[in-house]
């Protein structure tokens, strides 16, 4: 059984997901201390390393797949274990700005320098490895690479919703990390049929913090 097979069967799973976090009606807007949440946003980008620890769901319109997620980032590189809980599949995407690595899938490993598309190539589904790495600390990816971000914040001072390279990602709820800065605990990043949900459960913040 293939990646994109495996994942299809979790589709039950990522129903729930998806009603666990669905989208709320929005907010009628609150004050912003612009300098609070450009502090706030600073703090979330001086992290180096981190992990995180949660849900993801993803959909391409047609198809779609859930599992658990363990996402390390270490001096760049980065380890992405994921598990689907109804076939009891398991991948590794690993890789850093040379390359990346898929594990678990038919055929044996696959390699490539741009991870978004070998990731399509192989799986299906448009999931913007790179920025997320970002955008999952609620700030903009790199503006050589994905141009500039757009911003909106909320309650708290924190980003509501953020647009760049033609995704939308939207946080829904935030959570306070042990010895660090309030981060991200559930998002919605979509861009036409494309949509990643995720779910925080556990953020351990290093180096940078």
């Amino acid at each position: 059984m293939n990646i994109r097979d495996s994942l299809c069967l979790a589709a039950l799973s990522m129903a729930m997901l998806a009603g666990c976090v669905s989208s709320p009606t929005r907010a009628p807007a609150v004050p912003v201390d612009p300098v609070q949440a450009q502090a706030n946003d600073q703090r979330r980008s001086d992290i180096g390393d981190w992990t995180l620890s949660g849900r993801i769901a993803v959909s391409n319109g047609k198809q779609g797949g859930s599992g658990r997620i363990d996402w390390q980032e270490t001096k760049g590189r980065y380890s992405i274990s994921l598990s689907a809980p109804v076939t009891r599949q398991s991948w590794r995407l690993s890789g850093d700005a040379a390359g990346a690595r898929l594990e678990g899938v038919d055929g044996g490993p696959r390699e490539g320098a741009d991870v978004e598309s070998m990731l399509q190539a192989t799986t299906g589904w448009d999931v913007p490895v790179r920025a997320l790495s970002d955008w999952v600390r609620g700030i903009g990816a790199a503006t050589a690479e994905y141009g500039p971000a757009k911003i909106e914040y909320g309650a708290g001072n924190l980003p509501s919703r953020l647009q760049q390279a033609g995704w939308l990602i939207e946080y829904q709820d935030w959570q306070p990390a042990a010895d660090g800065p309030v981060m991200p605990a559930r998002l919605v990043a979509t861009r036409g049929q494309a949509k990643v949900r995720l779910i925080v459960d556990q953020w351990s913040l290093g180096a940078g913090q």
